[in-house]
């Protein structure tokens, strides 16, 4: 299919929506400002094609700019990078439609039509039909604080979407087409007048209904959709259908449980949140129950749907009707109950089993009365619903760093005169955790008094026993170390009186417990309290952000690599099935990257039919915030499960394992040498980005960091990355890898080349490379260091860009490409079309920076706020 004629719509979406923002532009910020706007836009483009001359135009044009024009201009190229990530986005649903519809077109890769066919040339129709019930596949939501877009400019944004399918699919007359052209410039103009920048940082709380609003508005209809055509699909190739409580892909939460770091999520807020999202779920099973009982009418009916309903003359309506009072009532214990009454106990729906009886009872009776037809429609759409979303819509982890539990059981040893529980080794900490976990008394008196960060520990242990299981998922331990860490969260559970345990999850996440993970976990797995407790299921969880803070991407990448390898072999040993969960974030430092390369790339044997994957961020929106997209993403996950479980690639030869050891060490000791050890490089980082300003920003409820210490160590991934995003020189997802490709290259270059062509891991992880360069601007950099660093600082600067280069070269020298993004030219000419928006912001970016930090700050503020958002929305994955 041809690339220019298949853009062609996406060329004359962006045109209408930049239309129609110029028009809003002329009409509200008036005719100068719109002068200002075009030249800027004219000599970027210009400047971008290599015109020297308009470039120096450019700079000085916008470091003339009066303070006046300044919060426009920006607006107007941020809310351009906007439009045109909404005309992309649907673009892709766009092509995907007319894909389908070709009937000579090959299925799209990555597809139901295509994993399937292929699938089932390799695997029996029985292997494949039980390998698609076996799916258990989780996609927790957190809310990292990398969207910068308040929601009410995303629903305006969604709005903009729909009005272009709208366009598309319309048959239309001239009233319709012009009654959509209206719509979409009401929209663009109410997004004009809307103030991008949140005023208050949001609560944990708001965070998590945000996070339902992603449910509720996309994903309670996609779910059903999709689930019908992996049904059919499965049906097609195996000739059996799914299972009536199949749920494939599940959903979770951080939002109001992820307590590492963030002192603002309480037990009190875990409460609330794990209430809302029950909230939410019976308001929307009551809506569905609702037209249900306006749809089933039926009076024929069998036996027990009779008992059910008293005999009603329509049955099927007055059991639904019962169905709906106790959804009803539930919703009003919740409302006492968030409230901060205590209701009486009442006939609510508690677990979701009491809700799918009926329903079952319902659909039974159905297709046995010969009206299968009916039963197969909006009752068994919303039977998987409840398969899926539960009667929590995503049950919330709890996560909180493994010091926090060990200073609960120190004052808890101290107060019962046992001495300290931090000066004990491993030994006596296990020794001790294990005595109490096999005794039935109670350990913590009853009279204990701790101090307010012990207390709060103890209070969310308490909160875990009054919501349980249906509210909540795991319990992860961020900076897990020892098997210690692991019980000391077994005996907090215990004694808080929670009766159905959660499943407890070690996070490792530096290089050191990444590389000692292995030894971790099998001491753990010889302990026989732990072997019964886990009923043969481990989870554990590996974090790709601070594991590449610590020691570079090229480095972490290998080591989390190695990790899941030594982790599955440990599992297969000790006869226990292991589920490995993700901690991706939405950058390529961060483990981010396309969906099904990412899973195709992980190590045989590490997927397995499952798999727990964060989403983070503005990841969140760009992956469910359409309905086309999150239907595309969710068959992504699906068939990349699938793949990698059935077809898992081969292990990496032992030359390339070498190879890798070699490069790995390399970017290591590169990445550290600058990062940690040259001594000058704070300074220059915190001149040279914007990360002091990012700050500022109320993007999320967590703080920027840790400690309040001016390191990397202690600074959150998200704003380290998003800080070199903003420069766009994105040192983390490459800086090491250029130094490690030249040795690897002047070693054994053929190798290099042999990896790239058939290892899944070493290609994904070079296509990631080489988009970031794609995507970063050493010469934009180079503007800020100009304006920004004092001259002593500018040489590291220069042996930055230096090195970038050099990885550039280094990476197409490995992937024989003479351009980045060769083999994708849609995400390169995604590029180029940015490219001239987002110069403009960085220019401006730069001279705001230099004025606030020369004291004129609160004026200029606001559009520093506003150029940070789009300059991120012009490089997407910003976090």
């Amino acid at each position: 299919m041809n690339d220019k004629r298949t853009d062609a719509p996406l060329r004359e979406d962006i045109r209408q929506l930049g239309g129609l923002l110029g028009s809003t532009l002329y009409e509200q910020a008036g005719e100068s400002v719109f002068h200002v706007v075009e030249e800027v836009r004219r000599l970027s483009k210009v400047a971008r094609a290599g015109d020297a001359e308009a470039a120096q135009a450019l700079e000085r044009m916008l470091a003339e700019l009066p303070d006046e024009h300044i919060m426009p201009v920006v607006r107007a190229f941020s809310q351009f990078l906007n439009l045109a990530n909404i005309a992309e986005q649907h673009h892709r649903v766009r092509r995907s439609r007319t894909w389908l519809r070709d009937p000579d077109s090959a299925p799209l890769r990555g597809s139901l039509e295509e994993s399937f066919e292929r699938l089932s040339g390799e695997v029996d129709g029985e292997r494949l039909h039980q390998a698609v019930c076996d799916l258990s596949i989780e996609l927790v939501l957190t809310a990292h604080p990398t969207e910068v877009s308040r929601r009410t400019l995303l629903q305006k944004y969604n709005r903009i979407a729909e009005l272009l399918d709208q366009q598309d699919r319309l048959d239309p007359i001239p009233e319709e087409i012009e009654e959509v052209h209206q719509s979409l410039r009401r929209e663009i103009t109410a997004a004009w007048y809307t103030d991008e920048i949140r005023r208050q940082r949001p609560r944990p709380q708001d965070e998590a209904r945000w996070g339902l609003a992603v449910i509720e508005q996309t994903l309670w209809d996609v779910i059903p959709r999709y689930l019908r055509r992996l049904d059919r699909q499965v049906y097609r190739r195996t000739g059996e259908h799914l299972p009536l409580d199949a749920a494939p892909i599940r959903f979770g939460s951080w939002m109001g449980g992820d307590r590492d770091g963030n002192p603002r999520v309480t037990a009190t807020v875990t409460r609330e949140v794990c209430l809302l999202n029950r909230w939410m779920a019976v308001q929307l099973y009551e809506q569905e129950v609702g037209r249900l009982i306006t749809e089933l009418s039926l009076q024929c009916a069998d036996d027990e749907l009779q008992r059910a309903s008293g005999a009603a003359w329509e049955p099927y309506r007055q059991v639904l009707k019962d169905v709906r009072q106790r959804l009803r009532d539930t919703r009003a214990w919740i409302d006492a109950r968030l409230a901060g009454e205590r209701p009486a106990d009442a006939p609510v729906y508690r677990y979701a089993e009491e809700l799918r009886e009926p329903l079952l009872t319902c659909y039974h009776s159905l297709q046995a009365c010969g009206a299968g037809v009916v039963a197969e429609g909006r009752l068994l759409d919303l039977i998987r619903r409840l398969s899926v979303f539960g009667l929590t819509l995503m049950r919330v982890d709890v996560r909180q760093e493994a010091g926090r539990h060990n200073d609960a059981l120190d004052a808890i040893t101290r107060e019962l005169g046992l001495g300290s529980y931090h000066e004990w080794d491993e030994d006596d900490r296990q020794a001790f955790l294990i005595r109490e976990l096999s005794s039935r008394r109670p350990l913590v008196p009853r009279e204990f008094q701790p101090d307010e960060e012990v207390r709060e520990v103890l209070d969310t242990f308490a909160v875990m026993a009054e919501m349980g299981p249906d509210s909540l998922g795991a319990y992860v331990i961020s900076m897990a170390a020892r098997p210690s860490d692991i019980l000391a969260v077994e005996l907090l559970q215990k004694e808080a009186g929670v009766r159905h345990f959660l499943r407890v999850v070690p996070l490792f996440e530096t290089l050191d417990d990444l590389e000692a993970a292995e030894a971790t976990m099998e001491r753990l797995l010889e302990i026989p309290w732990y072997r019964e407790r886990i009923q043969g299921h481990q989870e554990v969880m590996i974090g790709y952000s601070d594991s590449g803070k610590d020691a570079g991407h090229l480095t972490a990448a290998w080591a989390l690599y190695q990790t899941q390898e030594r982790l599955v072999a440990l599992a297969r040993r000790q006869g226990v099935r292991l589920t490995l969960f993700h901690g991706r974030g939405g950058s390529i430092g961060r483990g981010g990257g396309p969906t099904h390369a990412a899973i195709l790339s992980q190590p045989p044997g590490s997927v397995e039919g499952r798999l727990r994957v964060t989403e983070q961020g503005e990841v969140i929106q760009a992956k469910f915030g359409l309905p086309g997209i999150a239907q595309r993403n969710l068959e992504l996950y699906t068939t990349a499960v699938l793949e990698a479980s059935l077809c898992p690639p081969a292990s990496p030869q032992d030359d390339w394992r070498t190879l890798m050891d070699r490069l790995a060490a390399t970017a290591r000791d590169t990445y550290r040498g600058l990062v940690r050890e040259t001594p000058e490089f704070i300074d220059y980082f915190r001149h040279a980005t914007p990360e002091h300003e990012i700050g500022m920003l109320t993007i999320g409820s967590r703080p920027a960091r840790r400690k309040p210490t001016r390191g990397v160590e202690s600074l959150r991934a998200i704003p380290w990355i998003f800080s070199w995003t903003q420069t766009r020189l994105l040192l983390p997802a490459w800086l090491g890898v250029g130094e490690a490709l030249a040795e690897g290259l002047a070693e054994d270059g053929e190798t290099l080349r042999e990896m790239y062509r058939q290892w899944p891991f070493f290609r994904a992880f070079l296509d990631m490379v080489e988009m970031v360069l794609a995507k970063g601007d050493p010469q934009v950099a180079a503007w800020y260091d100009a304006r920004l660093v004092p001259e002593p600082l500018r040489g590291l600067g220069e042996r930055l860009r230096g090195q970038y280069d050099r990885t550039l070269d280094g990476v197409l020298a490995v992937t024989g490409h003479e351009a980045p993004l060769e083999d994708f030219p849609v995400v390169q000419r995604s590029v180029a079309v940015r490219n001239p928006y987002v110069d403009p912001l960085n220019l401006i970016q730069v001279e705001l920076l230099d004025r606030v930090r020369h004291g004129r700050e609160e004026a200029l503020l606001p559009p520093l706020m506003v150029c940070i958002n789009g300059i991120a929305a012009g490089m997407r994955n910003t976090g």
